[in-house]
């Protein structure tokens, strides 16, 4: 059979003092109503004054109480004799609450008597909770709750998208270029984007080895125009689109240029002020870029690339770029009012038919809410 030792260590000499320990499965005596309860305090009390000792002499005030919750076990300290004794028993949750109340100090009995209260209360906060939406179902219906929340969808996403003109007459001019960047802007990119410029073909084959850029940026490079201000444009466009993504990586800004020294300092500002939330924590003011402004960046990046492509882009190339799932992709490219199709046809994906097309085209979709939205968990 095992043998079991506790050592007990003087914090003085530095030494351990070994004893010998036995377990004991103590068996819980809960009933019903207060005078059980306190009945039953006496008998765990009892029941440990005896497995510790007995009528050996063993005090009530000498006898401690060290729990671990997790592990269940209840170690006793106590003294016959003038000789310190240990004894490791094991116990129920129940059995050590009553352990603590009958022997354990007094912030063992403030935690105790906190849980208890929060167990209360979370108890009434569920009741509540659940008793608030059986109403909400039984007023509105199951149905027209699945609708509310489809239309909430399409609503949240709507807030973060660019500026769009419904009644524009040119698909260049649903999304204009001017609401994705100011003219300041555009003229701030002139300097870090000439490096796509002069891009040769040798250098766009080791970008790609490297992945040091987005797929979309290295495939657009390598069909870039050889007219010099189409081909300013598009360079200067590329590098933003490419920077606006690798900014939508971060988490937490904690540094003033997080895109690096080579990013104009308007662009940076653009990026904090336009495509962060603040928010405080440790007593400080942070730039956090949160599921609601990836989704901005997302609708920013759809648009710029429309108008770096004729109109028409492979959204699952965007999508990987981004690290989204593609329900959430297809939402905001809907939501922007794009035609979604498979990519058979197109040059180099006639074989690919899991890419998907989004395609801006005049007049625009209308936008549907509960019919084209993907299925939801039903509820009961």
């Amino acid at each position: 059979l095992p043998r079991y030792f506790v050592g007990v260590l003087d914090k003085d000499s530095g030494q351990m003092e070994v004893y010998n320990a036995e377990i004991f499965n103590m068996q819980p005596l809960l009933s019903e109503g207060e005078g059980s309860k306190q009945k039953s305090r006496v008998e765990v009390k009892q029941r440990v004054l005896q497995l510790v000792g007995g009528n050996a002499g063993v005090s009530n005030k000498v006898v401690t109480v060290q729990s671990a919750a997790l592990s269940r076990y209840a170690l006793l300290r106590y003294k016959v004799s003038s000789v310190q004794q240990c004894v490791l028993i094991r116990i129920s949750l129940a059995q050590m609450d009553l352990c603590i109340e009958a022997f354990g100090t007094s912030k063992q009995k403030r935690a105790l008597n906190s849980r208890r209260m929060n167990a209360v209360g979370n108890d009434i906060l569920n009741t509540a909770v659940t008793k608030a939406a059986a109403n909400i179902i039984d007023a509105k219906g199951v149905t027209a709750l699945i609708q509310d929340v489809a239309q909430d969808d399409v609503q949240n996403i709507s807030i973060f998208l660019p500026p769009c003109n419904e009644d524009a007459d040119k698909p260049e001019n649903v999304y204009k270029f001017e609401d994705i960047l100011s003219p300041a802007e555009y003229e701030a990119l002139r300097v870090p984007a000439a490096v796509f410029v002069n891009i040769t073909p040798e250098e766009i084959t080791k970008k790609t080895e490297d992945k040091s850029h987005c797929s979309f940026v290295l495939e657009k490079l390598k069909f870039l125009p050889t007219d010099e201000n189409s081909r300013d444009y598009k360079a200067r466009c590329l590098w933003f689109l490419d920077t606006l993504i690798k900014f939508s990586y971060l988490k937490v800004i904690k540094k003033k240029h997080p895109m690096g020294p080579e990013c104009p300092h308007i662009i940076s500002r653009k990026l904090m002020k336009d495509f962060t939330s603040l928010t405080y924590n440790n007593g400080s003011v942070q730039n956090l870029i949160s599921a609601s402004m990836k989704a901005k960046i997302t609708a920013y990046v759809i648009a710029l690339a429309l108008h770096i492509n004729n109109f028409q882009i492979d959204l699952t190339v965007l999508q990987n770029d981004m690290k989204l799932q593609e329900s959430r992709m297809m939402d905001i490219a809907k939501a922007m009012r794009l035609k979604v199709s498979k990519a058979k046809g197109m040059p180099g994906l006639e074989s690919d038919h899991s890419h998907k097309l989004g395609t801006l085209s005049l007049p625009l979709p209308v936008q549907k809410v509960s019919g084209n939205q993907r299925k939801r968990k039903k509820m009961n």
